[in-house]
């Protein structure tokens, strides 16, 4: 048996991984003094443009103030002013009129406008005095003013008096010519007055079309900047952020699309340069954890090759020794067996008994040969899955126990069983595995199994429940080691793979088996089976 352990051993054995070479630290980031990085970029950009936009704030509203003072100049006081001066004069002609007509008809009523011709003099006086104020024109208002107090006290007044006092016309006299040339020099300051109104009228128009005209360059140069502002910042943008990532996302979908020996080039601003030295960075990792993986699949395949090697060898030992280890090992039984019979109470009692010792050992190393292969097989000869009903089943291995149960007055119990998709021969081999321990295992009383499933989810629950003498808690995973044995062989035969064998099957199937460590009148084990996730082939027969 030393070449079958060592055999054993060898296929049982798993590989260990290949250790990953050593990664090498990345290397250290390049750096650009010169480089701006893309905040330092943004905050100039946004530092110019909000300079000039302070400056196309200031130059308009200055631009805008000028034009605004020079429409307030003539709207709101030269051309006020050039009223008050036509309402200044129609009143001192009114004046004159009155005057001329009064001395003239010695009428009371003629007087009047004389009169109305002071009181509108007063109000234009008084409206235009604060609008000439700083104008030259208050010169000549002035003047005017003058020239009208003395035409009214050298002539006007006296006039009037004279009338009054004689009640008569004073006709064509030589103060009424005189008079008349004191009004004269009134109507002259009142040309110079207007003529000055005029004068600074043009040049308050002139500075108003001035304004306007330094308005709107303002502000077409305004827009000129900001545009030609937006586009260089743009362009400048363009090239100094967006085209660096750009060719930098490029440069990342190559790297991303499996061509991980493409070097990413690094450009642009610090943050895009700093990025792309990051995917690098990744870029050569990913490099050496392919490397390593290769190198491990590599060693891994190797080993995969030595298993597979290995694994022949075993199963080649395995056809051996089921034919060519059986036939010797039957001779040996055989002719023990013929000693027994032909010799027995013929040699002394020591001699019987050494047979015996013989003829038990050939047997139980016959029943120990024929399960180790049957253990080594699970798993390896593949044979059809179908779907069967697991009541077939267990008839079917009842039926490979039937004498068992004969000879013990066993019962078995069992509910409604599902149907899933198994190795019928498998299967069968569970079910007669842990009903035979059941009988074999039993108590004072006649064995009593039952055999029962529900449905847990994505799996069926199977339970297998006997009355017999049970097991130990803290012996729950060491039943299922193969070869592990609780009682000896005097007391109870077999091999110690029963167990084993129903967990590599069951594993097999995709279930698992244990131990109910909470049942204590007996022996209870549960094991699992997938539970059929859709229609297949129409069910075959247990015994296709």
């Amino acid at each position: 048996m030393s070449q079958l352990d060592s055999r054993v051993e060898d296929a049982e054995q798993v590989p260990d991984a290949a250790p990953a070479p050593p990664v090498a630290p990345p290397p250290a980031r390049p750096t650009q003094a010169n480089r701006w990085p893309l905040r330092r970029i943004i905050n100039v950009s946004v530092g110019i443009l909000a300079l000039f936009s302070l400056a196309a704030i200031i130059a308009g509203t200055f631009a805008l103030t000028s034009l605004a003072d020079a429409r307030t100049r003539v709207v709101d006081r030269i051309d006020p002013a050039a009223r008050e001066a036509l309402r200044l004069e129609a009143a001192l002609v009114n004046q004159e009129t009155g005057v001329r007509g009064y001395v003239l008809g010695a009428r009371e009523i003629l007087l009047a406008p004389y009169t109305e011709g002071q009181a509108a003099e007063k109000d234009a006086i008084a409206r235009l005095e604060p609008a000439v104020r700083d104008f030259p024109a208050a010169a000549a208002l002035r003047e005017v003013r003058a020239n009208t107090d003395t035409w009214r006290t050298s002539y006007a007044a006296p006039a009037i008096a004279v009338v009054k006092r004689t009640g008569r016309p004073a006709g064509n006299t030589p103060s009424v010519d005189a008079g008349r040339a004191y009004f004269e020099a009134v109507r002259q300051s009142l040309d110079q007055l207007q003529a000055e109104l005029d004068d600074e009228r043009a040049g308050a128009t002139a500075d108003l079309d001035s304004a306007a005209t330094t308005l709107n360059i303002a502000c077409v140069a305004i827009a000129i900047g900001f545009v030609l502002i937006v586009v260089s910042l743009a362009v400048g943008l363009r090239r100094a952020a967006i085209r660096p990532v750009s060719r930098l996302a490029a440069e990342v979908r190559t790297v991303a699309g499996g061509d991980f020996a493409h070097k990413v080039e690094q450009s642009g601003p610090t943050e895009v340069r700093d990025l792309g030295a990051d995917v690098n960075q990744m870029r050569e990792r990913i490099l050496q954890e392919l490397s390593a993986l290769k190198a491990a699949h590599a060693e891994l395949d190797a080993r995969t090759q030595d298993l597979e090697r290995s694994n022949t060898e075993l199963e080649q030992f395995a056809y051996v020794a089921s034919h060519d280890l059986q036939e010797p090992l039957r001779k040996v039984a055989s002719f023990c067996q013929l000693l027994q019979r032909r010799y027995s109470g013929h040699l002394d009692e020591r001699a019987d008994q050494y047979i015996a010792f013989a003829v038990d050992g050939a047997k139980r190393m016959q029943v120990l040969i024929n399960d180790l292969l049957a253990f080594s097989r699970v798993g390896r000869i593949v044979r059809e899955a179908v779907e069967v009903s697991c009541n077939e089943v267990l008839e079917q291995a009842k039926a490979n126990v039937a004498d068992a149960i004969e000879r013990s007055g066993a019962t078995i119990e069992a509910g409604e069983l599902p149907t899933v998709r198994a190795e019928v021969p498998l299967l069968t081999a569970v079910f007669q595995n842990l009903m035979s321990n059941a009988i074999k295992f039993r108590g004072e009383d006649p064995p009593h199994v039952v055999i029962d499933a529900r449905q847990d989810g994505e799996f069926w629950e199977f339970s297998v429940t006997d009355n017999g003498i049970g097991i130990e808690p803290d012996y729950a995973e060491r039943i299922f080691v193969i070869f592990q044995r609780l009682h000896g062989k005097g007391d109870y035969p077999g091999t110690g793979i029963g167990l084993a064998m129903c967990r590599k099957i069951v594993e097999y199937h995709g279930g698992r088996i244990w131990l109910d460590t909470e049942y204590r009148a007996g022996t209870r084990f549960r094991f699992t089976l997938p539970v059929l996730t859709a229609p297949t082939e129409e069910k075959k027969d247990i015994d296709a």
